[in-house]
């Protein structure tokens, strides 16, 4: 008989063992392995894992990835702490694309210590994003907010002189328009949004490799459609999804996510089939940006139950919920 070794709960399609490595990292860090790979390239090469949608290699790699930053800082070099602080930011964000908020609350809290050590408010600004999307998703969503706007005013306070600094603020005002929204708070989703495409008017399509805040004009519009869907437009989020083209984005999971974005809107709509086509579409572009994230996969066995008929649903229940078996098991 098969055993069940997967994440059911989080939707995650990889081996239990990987999150309770990161879980035990978190709470007794393991001794580094002592890579001889500079820790900025490793660090580039986790993100790398994010932005294609392999959650499962990157849960693999944090606990060393972690424990070697850790190592570093005992030198207490501000470039040492804010390496910390990112990679403590990018195991936020892959637990809460997982739906693991309590641990994702922890990491983001870490974060937010080791970015304050490092004096950046760039590096603080990041940390702070991550915590507020937890937050956000721990239905704390007024906290949420002052938080991210007290970020979005420490990089305003800069004078925005540079790109990554203008670029800094926009991703905070996008943050801020879509917690907003999430709250129901229309007017100031709108006018934050609004505010967010203004600020990225001068910033390039192609972001440089390696900014902290890889935002584009792109990103912002991609943004008005989860503002629009959380508000409850429907229409006006499909309108704004349909003048982007995944091409626009550089990385899977943005591509990923424009057509899970659009999958939420035509649901909202009560169009199963372009629902079900949006997410084939997204499942084409990172399978994990479907099958690990929980809020997607409670679509698909929505539209499982209740649309089995409609064109794509089938294809995409075999794709999205079959279950994998650990190797080895028997």
């Amino acid at each position: 008989m098969r055993r069940r070794t997967l994440l059911a709960a989080a939707g995650l399609a990889a081996p239990t063992s990987l999150l309770l490595g990161v879980e035990s990292a978190l709470a007794d860090l393991p001794a580094p392995s002592g890579s001889s790979v500079p820790l900025d390239v490793r660090l580039a090469r986790a993100r790398a894992l994010f932005d294609t949608g392999r959650y499962g290699d990157l849960l693999q790699a944090l606990p060393d990835l972690i424990a070697t930053a850790h190592a570093r800082i005992r030198e207490r070099a501000d470039i040492d702490y804010a390496r910390l602080s990112a990679c403590y930011s990018l195991t936020a964000q892959v637990l809460v694309k997982i739906g693991r908020y309590d641990q994702a609350r922890l990491t983001a809290d870490r974060a937010g210590l080791y970015a304050d050590l490092s004096g950046s408010p760039l590096v603080s600004a990041a940390a702070a994003r991550e915590l507020a999307i937890v937050l956000r998703h721990q239905n704390q969503a007024d906290t949420a907010q002052r938080l991210v706007v007290k970020a979005a005013s420490a990089v305003e306070a800069t004078g925005l002189r540079t790109q990554a600094q203008a670029a800094a603020y926009a991703q905070l005002l996008c943050t801020t328009s879509y917690t907003a929204a999430r709250a129901g708070h229309r007017d100031e989703a709108l006018s934050m949004i609004e505010d967010a495409a203004r600020a990225t008017r001068d910033l390039s399509t192609v972001p440089p490799a390696g900014r902290l805040f890889a935002i584009t004009p792109a990103s912002v519009q991609l943004y008005q459609v989860g503002v629009h869907w959380a508000l409850g437009d429907a229409g006006a989020a499909i309108r704004a999804g349909g003048q982007l083209r995944p091409e626009q984005f550089t990385t899977a999971e943005r591509k990923g996510r424009l057509h899970t974005d659009m999958a939420r809107a035509w649901w909202q709509w009560g169009k199963p089939e372009h629902t079900a086509q949006s997410l084939l579409a997204a499942f084409r572009a990172t399978p994990a940006e479907v099958r690990d994230r929980p809020s997607m996969r409670a679509i698909v066995e929505e539209l499982n139950r209740s649309h089995a008929q409609a064109a794509g649903v089938r294809e995409l229940g075999r794709l999205v919920l079959a279950e994998r078996p650990r190797a080895g098991a028997s």
